[in-house]
């Protein structure tokens, strides 16, 4: 099982309206990464949400990934969604800035996709039906692979068109195939459809890793039934969201959890995110959080909602996640514990913990990319005799 850290610019109260503190969370989340470079993190992924104060201040996740990959050496730097709807942007956009973020880190940005968190954010692209995202993305996701790969791409599509042959530029880094391909999924049946289509099930949720049982079987079920991959490879990987706290004094992180505002982010999530699925008893912005005590924190661990405690005590509250098929698991960055507690966390953990589960120092998706294939003639039109210009 690998690991990662999950960014989105988590700003919630007052900080919100402040562009001095606003500006100060990016600096700092991207001194997280860093710290998480160098400490056997695998992965970072980043949002893509619009006009969601507090909840997510990350909008333009394709410069923030090509900063990071100046900045780290080693980790994988995800888009934790880049949006498909044409109406949001572009596909031919798509397809270049992924290559180029393909090229800026060499080979380690990750192409995760999606459809936006709900209601509130694709109405500020005059989207007023969610549901008609879908077949966006289903047409969208299939063409920007054979961008990457023909010099002469046209398409007549349903939500977009490319009647005279255009060359999409640039292609993918000069290493083997595209990056990995992965969609964000909540219900079973996405979860299925994104085995199906052979690409990474991105698992944004707050439900406990035993009841995950369902959507990681409809996935592997999916995946069993691939036999026409969206892109070069099959990228069989699950990755599943939770939260961790990790010191060295094990009741040091359960006090961390209890304090006021540790459930500030759900009742954001419960207001934005109106299209995932949400338990009937969710409470909403600006409803306040249930307050938590250190014997609720307990339950919520061993209910397996999070993990919390030493080094030790993480490792065996690891062990549901491990056995239950997750190939990734990824923490939100909590920014209701100070920036040094945080720093303390990702050190921690990165040393004492991710050693004891992922143990080999290659990466998943590097080792699914190895295997790619070319899919699409590389002229779908007949062309010029090029080489006799050149060569007379």
């Amino acid at each position: 099982m690998e690991f990662g850290l999950f960014i989105q610019g988590y700003l919630p109260g007052p900080k919100a309206h402040d562009p001095q503190a606003e500006h100060e969370a990016f600096m700092k989340e991207i001194e997280l990464v860093k710290l998480a470079d160098k400490n056997n993190w695998k992965y970072v992924w980043l949002t893509e949400h619009h006009a969601l104060p507090e909840y997510s201040h990350l909008s333009c996740n394709e410069a923030f990934a090509g900063y990071l990959g100046a900045v780290t050496e080693r980790i994988h730097v995800g888009s934790g969604i880049f949006n498909l709807s044409p109406r949001v942007n572009h596909p031919v956009k798509s397809a270049e800035k992924v290559a180029m973020l393909d090229h800026l880190l060499e080979g380690r940005f990750e192409f995760g996709t999606g459809r936006g968190a709900g209601s509130h954010e694709v109405a500020t692209f005059n989207i007023h039906d969610t549901s008609s995202t879908r077949s966006e993305w289903d047409e969208v996701v299939w063409e920007i692979p054979r961008m990457w790969e023909q010099k002469d791409y046209t398409f007549q599509g349903q939500h977009f068109q490319m009647d005279k042959p255009h060359n999409i530029l640039p292609k993918p880094y000069t290493g083997k195939g595209h990056p990995p391909i992965w969609v964000a999924c909540g219900s079973p049946a996405t979860y299925q459809k994104a085995g199906e289509h052979g690409i990474g099930a991105l698992g944004f949720t707050f439900s406990s890793v035993y009841d995950m049982a369902p959507q990681i079987a409809a996935y592997k079920e999916g995946i069993a039934n691939c036999h026409n991959p969206v892109g070069q490879y099959i990228n069989d990987n699950i990755m599943i969201t939770s939260a961790v706290r990790c010191t060295e004094d094990g009741q040091r992180a359960r006090e961390q959890i209890a304090r006021h505002g540790s459930g500030y982010l759900v009742t954001l999530v419960s207001l934005y995110h109106d299209t995932f699925p949400r338990s009937e008893d969710a409470i909403i912005w600006p409803n306040p959080p249930y307050p938590l005590d250190l014997a609720t924190v307990d339950t919520l661990i061993d209910n397996g909602l999070l993990l919390a405690g030493t080094p030790d005590e993480v490792c065996e509250q690891l062990q549901p996640f491990a056995e239950s098929g997750i190939d990734q698991l990824v923490f939100g960055v909590p920014n209701d514990i100070t920036y040094d507690e945080c720093m303390e966390m990702i050190e921690l953990f990165g040393q004492h913990v991710i050693p004891e589960f992922d143990k080999s120092p290659d990466f998943r998706t590097d080792n699914f990319r190895a295997q790619a294939q070319p899919k699409f003639p590389v002229w779908e039109h007949d062309v010029p005799d090029l080489q006799s210009i050149w060569t007379e």
